[in-house]
């Protein structure tokens, strides 16, 4: 939970910072948790005393819904345009074209000499 917390005094998350306030939000979690107070309790307190930005993560309504929903957004569009880009892709590519000319009989024979040679 300690990396889920700023420390109100440098921005950090609490795992991440020494300052005294830190130290006695880490306490105060580590009693909360003995209490056996829920995350959500836990958070809602120190929401209460620190305000929002205590919580390194955005709230899930409001403006800041957002935060969660335009990279999901921008994932889901994006495999969109891959599909669709590589679907007409392949219905744009020709089939092989074959030559109407039979190939000359010295060439042929060249060839299958080359291939009898492969297949020994």
């Amino acid at each position: 939970m300690e990396g889920e917390i700023i420390c109100p005094v440098c921005q950090t998350t609490l795992d991440q910072s020494d300052s005294p306030i830190a130290q006695r939000m880490k306490i105060f979690i580590a009693h909360r948790i003995a209490a056996g107070d829920t995350r959500s309790q836990i958070e809602d307190k120190l929401i209460a005393t620190f305000g929002p930005s205590v919580v390194a993560r955005p709230s899930t309504h409001g403006f800041d819904l957002l935060a969660w929903l335009l990279p999901l957004a921008a994932v889901v569009g994006g495999a969109g345009v891959v599909g669709v880009a590589a679907w007409r892709w392949t219905r744009s590519r020709s089939p092989a074209v074959q030559s109407e000319q039979p190939l000359d009989p010295s060439v042929e024979r060249r060839i299958d000499e080359e291939l009898a040679r492969f297949e020994r």
